[in-house]
């Protein structure tokens, strides 16, 4: 089985945040790879790993970084794939910020999808979005999954039928 998807993200102290994409990834049967790479600490690698991405079989790659979050710029910058960014609110960061920013603010021609601060599982279920565009059974998944995320809230609205307020109407 080969990676079709890399998380990758600046330092291992990520991973809390990063894993919601892995989970997700598990759940819809999709393989995938992890890395820990930094565009400051070990750039070089990081070249390699965004330049070799796409004739290895990754077809999207979801970056993680906090601070100055430069890692998803720096692949994206040498990769074809589509690069997910994934701002994270980190010890050294401004309250997020810093990294939503540097994610999201890309040069012409270089561009990173960004999701929300923290949000590796969103950036895991565009990253099946992108996917399903040429996998039918991806997109069957997809189906139920959204299917199942509407249920959740018909089931959330059932509930709150039983909260009782004094002058609550429904």
């Amino acid at each position: 089985m080969n990676p079709i998807v890399s998380i990758i993200m600046g330092s291992t102290s990520d991973l809390p945040v990063m894993e919601e994409a892995a989970k997700l990834f598990d759940e819809f049967e999709i393989p995938f790879e992890i890395h820990a790479l930094s565009a400051h600490r070990t750039p070089d690698l990081v070249a390699d790993f965004a330049k070799g991405a796409f004739s290895r079989g990754i077809r999207v790659i979801i970056a993680g970084a906090g601070g100055a979050a430069h890692l998803p710029g720096v692949i994206a910058a040498m990769t074809i794939c589509p690069v997910i960014g994934v701002p994270i609110k980190s010890s050294n960061s401004i309250d997020g910020w810093d990294s939503i920013l540097s994610i999201l603010q890309m040069p012409a021609g270089i561009p990173v999808a960004t999701v929300a601060l923290n949000g590796a599982r969103n950036a895991g279920i565009l990253a099946i979005q992108m996917l399903a565009t040429g996998d039918a059974t991806l997109q069957e998944k997809l189906v139920n999954f959204k299917e199942g995320l509407a249920k959740k809230v018909v089931k959330a609205n059932d509930s709150l039928k039983e909260v009782s307020f004094k002058f609550k109407t429904n």
